[in-house]
């Protein structure tokens, strides 16, 4: 048997769709399991305990993909996206229904409201797969040896997908200042287009550039570096997800999104701070609602972690 997972986008996409992948792996034990997903993402994917077929956004599935036993549209309520599970011909979808794709109209309703982890959960429990939204947990991957300064020490994740989800880097300066005159080890993390906030925030810190880690580690060893680090500082990205993934307490910063749809779950290693409006997340502006986080908020939420 195969089984086929489609959720084509990116690394906090991924995380939230860990447990619906975990109850797919607990359903089909003795199944081939891949998840359509961009290259990346490879070995996180691999951690949850699936290969990956790589795939861009909304592209069609690639012949590793077809005809599966069974497809699992993980991605969105379609059409679009739909479409491109029906193209690679499953034996059974598991979608939820969208009145422009017929093909659907037997699945669970969507809601607007629901929080990105419980959604797909859902969508399996409705189409008679058990599956516990509780599941979100990964293995820390080990910290490299070159990477050991993370061990212990502040993580702060200044980047974002747009700029509405992006904390000024001078108010991320200020946190890690503070975290480096308490004794604390800061390490700043980032993609490599990222590079030159992460040495923007270090250079305003008066930091050094080696806590500047921003495009010098791979997927995988920034998760090494997140399972490792003592805390996290980090707005609504991957990095957020990441640190519930591992177990790390954090302090997340949500601006134009709501933490009721995006957020970890309740727990008393996690401080979520949002002014409580939201807005377009792609706009490009810091939405008004960031902006009110002020730096003394988020020390003030560190010092409550356990």
């Amino acid at each position: 048997m195969r089984v086929v997972a489609l959720r084509a986008l990116g690394l906090g996409d991924l995380l939230t769709a860990v447990p619906a992948l975990r109850a797919l792996r607990q359903a089909f034990p003795l199944a081939a399991r891949a998840v359509a997903a961009p290259a990346p993402l490879a070995p996180l994917v691999r951690l949850v305990g699936w290969e990956l077929i790589p795939v861009g956004p909304l592209e069609p599935l690639p012949p590793q993909a077809a005809r599966a036993d069974l497809l699992v549209n993980l991605h969105g309520r379609g059409p679009q996206s739909h479409r491109v599970a029906l193209a690679a011909r499953p034996r059974r979808l598991i979608a939820f229904a969208n009145a422009e794709v017929p093909e659907s109209a037997e699945g669970p309703a969507f809601r607007d409201d629901e929080h990105e982890v419980r959604r797909w959960c859902r969508l399996l429990v409705e189409s008679g797969i058990p599956a516990d939204p509780g599941a979100l947990h990964l293995p820390t991957p080990r910290l490299p040896d070159e990477l050991a300064t993370a061990r212990g020490a502040t993580v702060i994740h200044p980047g974002a997908a747009s700029e509405a989800r992006r904390w000024p880097a001078g108010r991320f300066a200020e946190v890690a200042r503070a975290e480096a005159a308490a004794g604390r080890a800061v390490v700043l993390t980032g993609g490599p287009h990222e590079r030159p906030l992460a040495a923007e925030v270090a250079r305003l810190a008066g930091l050094g550039s080696n806590v500047a880690l921003a495009g010098r580690t791979s997927l995988v060893e920034l998760a090494a570096v997140v399972g490792a680090a003592a805390r996290v500082v980090c707005g609504d990205t991957g990095v957020a997800h990441l640190a519930t993934a591992l177990g790390r307490p954090s302090v997340l910063l949500f601006g134009p999104t709501s933490p009721d749809a995006w957020g970890p779950p309740p727990h008393d290693r996690h401080r979520v701070l949002w002014a409580g409006r939201t807005g377009d997340p792609h706009a490009d502006a810091p939405h008004d609602g960031l902006l009110d986080i002020e730096a003394d908020d988020v020390l003030g939420a560190l010092t409550t972690l356990p």
